[in-house]
C-alpha cells in the first residue's frame, strides 16, 4: 500500500496559500525545466486571478520521498466557508500559514476552529518573515493562544512551527536563518502528519466537491473512507436523506500533479475523481452495492443575506447579455445550488424573481460575477439580513470585525462603527498601527466599507467573520445622501453635467446612453433629485459653439459590484450584464416612485 498524506492549506485570505503550493509544486519537480507556469498556477479563473483570491478548493498532489502527499488548497475568506468545511474532511492535517506581521486574523480563526474540532493535526507555517516590520515570535505566541482559546487537544497545542518565504521560496524551523529551499516544511508534513489510515471492509466514500467536464459530465471527487473503490464496480448511491440510487462506476481517477490519471481500483485514504454517477449532490455517500452504510451528512453553516435575483426589465434589456430569460436565470440558479452549499434559491411569487441566501456580500458578488461574465443580464437588489426568531425575541447576526488603521484616524472608524450599534471590545497597538476590534451587527457592515476607506485615506484593513444570532441592535442609519435621477432617455452631454456639477457627484461619463429613473450620481442633500443631463446646448446664429468656456468635468465615480451593493437602498436595483453595470431606481418614472413610496419608508 503506497504511503498517502492528505493535508489541507488553510488560513486568512492573502497571507499566501496559493503562492506556497506554487512552490511545492516545483520544488516536487512537478514541471519540466522548460515548461512555461506563471505565478498562482492554482488560481485558474479569471475572476481568482484578478481578485487574487482563492474561490473554489482544488486538488493537487506531489511525489516527496517516495509518499505521495495530496494538497487541498482552500479559500480564506469566511464567505466561502461552506468550501472550507467540505473540503476539511478530505484531509488528515491542517497547514496553517499565518502572516509575520498581520498574525492571526479573523478568518484564521473562523477556519482554524473548523480544523481543530475535526480533530485534524496543525502544522503551523509563519509565512513571510521577509517583511518589514515581522514579528515572528509574537505571531507564533498569537497562534499558541489561539488554539488553546480554540480547545485544542494536548496533542494539537504541541504543533510544529516552520518560517519562511512562500514567495522567494524559502522555508526553515529558524527564522532568522534562510536556506534555499521548502524542503523542510516537506520533512515538517512528513514527520507530523500521520499517513492516512487503511480501512477493511465494505466501500464507504463521501463526495465532498465537484468537477464538471464536458466530455464525461459531473465528476464526483471525496476521499474513499474505508475499503476499496475499483472502475466498473456496481455500487449504492447513499443520499442525504438516505435515499438508496443503484449505479455504476465508468471511470476512476487520482491526483497526480496538476492532472488527474485513470486507476483501476483506489483503496482507503486515498482521494479520487469518480465519472459515471448520476443524480449525486455534495455530502452524498458511495457505498457498497449490497448492503450500503451512509456516512455522516456534512453540516453547513446556514446563510445570513439575502438578496432578490431578478430579470433585466429595464429600456436596455437584451442588447448586452445572451441569456435574459426568466427560465435560463432559474436555471443557472438551482446549477449553482448543487455545486455551492451554502447558497440556497427561494421561488417568490412573482416568476421572474428569485430570493437567493448567501453566507455574505462577497459569497453573492462572485456568483453575479461568474453569471455576467458567462452571457447573463440581471437584476439585484439590496442585500438583506436573515432575521430569526429565537424563544419569541427578535435576532440578527451579529460579526465580529476587526480593522487596522493608523492612530491618527483611529477615532473616526471607531465613530463610524459605534453609528452602526458596534460596540469596541479591543483597542491595542500592533506595530505603528491601532487594532480595533468590535461587534456589529451584520446590517451595520453593509455600506460600512466605503466610508471606513474614505475617513482613512483608504489605509484602513477590514476583516469581518459572522459570530452568532443576537437580539435585534434597533434602527441603524442608511445612506445618508439622496441620488440624482435622470427624467429622459438618451445620450448625457458634457454641458449639462457640467452645469450640474454643484448638485452632486456623477456615476457617468458624457456620451453615455441613459435611460429615464436610471441613477446618475449622489445628490449633495438627503432627498432625490430629477435631472436632465441629456439636454445639450442651445446655439443661435448669435451664438457660436465655442466661445464658452470649455466645460471642467470632475471623473465620473465607478463602483466595483460589491460597492454598488453596499451603496444602494430598498427602493432601488443594480442592473447587471456582460459589457456594463447600472444603478437605477425600482420604478422608473417619478409618479410611479411618488405612488410607491410608502413601500421602501423605513
Amino acid at each position: 500500500m503506497q504511503n498517502i498524506r492528505n493535508i489541507a492549506i488553510i488560513a486568512h485570505v492573502d497571507h499566501g496559500k496559493t503562492t506556497l503550493v506554487d512552490k511545492i509544486l516545483h520544488s516536487c519537480a512537478i514541471f519540466r525545466d522548460n515548461q512555461e507556469t506563471g505565478e498562482l498556477i492554482l488560481d485558474n479563473n479569471d475572476l481568482e486571478r484578478e481578485r487574487g483570491i482563492t474561490i473554489v478548493s482544488k486538488n493537487v498532489s506531489v511525489k516527496y520521498k517516495d509518499v505521495k502527499i495530496n494538497i487541498i488548497d482552500t479559500p480564506g475568506h469566511a464567505d466561502f466557508g461552506g468550501e472550507v468545511e467540505r473540503v476539511l474532511k478530505m484531509a488528515d492535517g491542517v497547514l496553517l500559514l499565518c502572516d509575520a506581521f498581520e498574525g492571526a486574523m479573523p478568518q484564521t480563526r473562523f477556519v482554524t476552529q473548523k480544523a481543530l474540532s475535526l480533530g485534524l493535526k496543525p502544522i503551523v507555517v509563519v509565512n513571510k518573515v521577509d517583511k518589514e516590520n515581522c514579528r515572528p515570535e509574537e505571531v507564533y505566541e498569537q497562534i499558541f493562544e489561539l488554539f488553546f482559546n480554540l480547545d485544542a487537544t494536548e496533542e494539537q497545542l504541541d504543533f510544529p512551527v516552520v518560517y519562511g518565504s512562500s514567495k522567494q521560496g524559502w522555508m526553515n524551523t529558524d527564522w532568522k536563518t534562510p536556506t534555499d529551499n521548502i524542503f523542510p516544511l516537506m520533512d515538517a508534513i512528513l514527520a507530523n502528519i500521520p499517513p492516512a489510515p487503511v480501512f477493511e471492509g465494505t466501500l464507504q466514500m463521501q463526495i465532498t466537491s465537484l468537477d464538471y467536464s464536458s466530455f464525461v459530465g459531473r465528476i464526483a471527487i471525496g476521499r474513499v473512507a474505508r475499503g476499496v473503490i475499483k472502475e466498473n464496480q456496481p455500487v449504492s448511491l447513499v443520499k442525504r436523506d438516505g435515499k438508496v440510487v443503484k449505479s455504476r462506476i465508468k471511470e476512476l481517477y487520482t491526483f497526480e500533479g496538476l492532472g488527474k490519471v485513470r486507476v483501476q481500483e483506489v483503496g482507503s485514504g486515498d482521494i479520487c475523481a469518480v465519472v459515471g454517477i448520476e443524480g449525486f449532490d455534495i455530502g452524498d455517500t458511495i457505498a457498497d452495492f449490497e448492503n450500503p452504510e451512509q456516512l455522516e451528512v456534512i453540516k453547513i453553516d446556514e446563510p445570513t443575506m439575502n438578496m432578490l435575483f431578478t430579470i433585466n426589465n429595464s429600456p436596455f434589456f437584451g442588447k448586452e447579455g445572451k441569456f435574459v430569460t426568466s427560465q435560463r436565470l432559474r436555471e443557472r440558479l438551482y446549477k449553482e445550488t448543487e455545486k455551492n452549499l451554502a447558497l440556497k434559491v427561494v421561488e417568490t411569487e412573482s416568476p421572474d424573481a428569485y430570493l437567493v441566501y448567501g453566507r455574505g456580500i462577497l459569497h453573492l458578488s462572485v456568483l453575479i460575477e461568474t453569471m455576467r461574465r458567462e452571457g447573463y443580464e440581471l437584476q439585484v437588489g439590496q442585500p438583506q439580513v436573515i432575521v430569526k426568531e429565537i424563544d419569541g425575541v427578535k435576532c440578527e447576526p451579529v460579526e465580529t470585525l476587526i480593522v487596522d488603521v493608523p492612530g491618527d484616524v483611529a477615532g473616526k472608524v471607531i465613530e463610524l462603527v459605534t453609528q452602526r450599534k458596534g460596540e469596541l471590545l479591543i483597542m491595542e497597538p500592533k506595530g505603528d498601527l491601532q487594532h480595533l476590534e468590535f461587534e456589529i451587527p451584520s446590517r451595520g457592515i453593509i455600506g460600512l466599507r466605503n466610508n471606513v476607506l474614505t475617513a482613512t485615506a483608504g489605509e484602513a484593513i477590514m476583516a469581518h467573520r459572522f459570530k452568532a444570532y443576537e437580539p435585534w441592535k434597533g434602527q441603524i442609519p442608511g445612506r445618508l445622501n439622496g441620488v440624482l435621477v435622470s427624467m429622459e432617455k438618451g445620450s448625457s452631454t458634457a454641458y449639462s453635467i457640467d452645469k450640474l456639477q454643484d448638485r452632486g457627484r456623477f456615476f457617468v461619463d458624457p456620451g453615455a446612453e441613459v435611460y429615464e429613473g436610471q441613477i446618475l450620481g449622489e445628490h449633495i442633500r438627503d432627498n432625490d433629485l430629477v435631472i436632465n443631463i441629456v439636454k445639450g446646448k442651445q446655439l443661435t446664429n448669435m451664438r457660436a459653439s465655442g466661445t464658452d468656456d470649455n466645460t471642467r468635468i470632475a471623473p465620473a465615480i465607478k463602483f466595483s459590484l460589491e460597492e454598488a451593493m453596499e451603496y444602494i437602498q430598498a427602493d432601488e436595483y443594480i442592473e447587471v450584464t456582460p459589457q456594463s453595470m447600472r444603478l437605477r431606481k425600482i420604478y422608473l418614472t417619478e409618479n410611479e416612485r411618488k405612488i410607491n413610496a410608502k413601500r421602501f419608508a423605513q
